[in-house]
């Protein structure tokens, strides 16, 4: 079955909307803040004037009472792995799009830098299952491919196991890759596997946030329906204590979330569907470049 135009023009319009922002706006941050990151150890050998500091091997120099850096060659390409979360929870959104479609979006850029950059990029989409899988490759062709399959895609799930994606991704990987996981992180039990992948590959946490999940609206008896287990409950909006306490609630999850992340030492990108993906991604980069400066 062919893939439908509605689907094919809204792949079309993501690229060139996309394609402007990383030409314009993201090429330069990509590579400052990547490909710094692909490097090889080559050898120790002495300080030479115009060496940087922070280049200096400490342990070499005082066994040798004389100053030796540490040199290293750049890879010639990264790999960068687009795990992305296609649960119930991300079908959902209540301001100009779905939690799914800015997701779809911010990968496309993330996509297209990296081949812009020469790099390979792969995708992995996921439920409470893996539900599809492209293989890290370069071209825009290939890209295209995966902007289609992150519109298109019907998963079979619906709950979240960040666990079992976890575990297919580190069987998959066999050398260091920037893996971006692109959730709400509803899952609870998502500490182990992170740390786990953390171990051997740079992880970025993009968590994908509606403003309705973060102020519950006044609008009198809601339903609210949990789309990823189906259950529902009943609640009176009108009462100010009523979303003032699911407001505590929703805050209390998203500090744990990020106290969590600043423990295993993974970056956040929080995005959200009444804004765009520039700041955040700008901002990434920016905390990235200054992290770097500081080592």
């Amino acid at each position: 079955m062919g893939v439908p135009p509605e689907i094919l023009r809204q792949v079309k319009l993501i690229e060139l909307r996309t394609r402007g922002l990383v030409n314009s706006v993201f090429t330069g941050e990509y590579r400052s803040v990547f490909k710094g990151q692909g490097m090889e150890f080559s050898e120790v050998r002495e300080y030479q004037p115009g060496d940087e500091v922070r280049s200096i091997d400490w342990n070499v120099t005082a066994r040798m009472r004389r100053p030796f850096v540490k040199r290293y060659i750049e890879e010639r390409e990264l790999t960068v792995m687009l795990v992305v979360d296609l649960s119930g929870s991300e079908r959902f959104g209540t301001v100009n799009r779905f939690k799914s479609e800015l997701a779809s979006e911010l990968a496309a850029v993330l996509a297209m830098s990296a081949v812009r950059n020469n790099d390979r990029v792969g995708l992995v989409l996921f439920t409470d299952r893996i539900e599809h899988v492209i293989p890290p490759r370069k071209g825009r062709r290939h890209v295209l491919r995966i902007i289609r399959d992150l519109l298109a895609f019907d998963p079979v799930g619906r709950g979240t196991n960040i666990g079992a994606v976890v575990e297919y991704v580190r069987k998959m990987l066999k050398q260091k890759a920037i893996i971006f996981v692109v959730s709400d992180f509803l899952d609870p039990d998502i500490d182990h596997p992170l740390k786990l992948l953390a171990q051997r590959h740079d992880v970025v946490a993009v968590t994908v946030e509606d403003p309705s999940e973060r102020d519950l609206p006044d609008i009198g008896i809601a339903r609210l329906v949990d789309p990823e287990t189906g259950e529902t409950v009943e609640i009176d909006t009108s009462h100010k204590a009523v979303r003032d306490a699911y407001s505590t609630s929703v805050n209390a999850e998203r500090e744990e979330r990020k106290h969590l992340l600043r423990r295993l030492a993974i970056d956040e990108v929080s995005v959200r569907t009444e804004a765009g993906v520039v700041e955040p991604l700008m901002r990434f980069f920016r905390s990235r470049e200054t992290q770097a400066r500081r080592r």
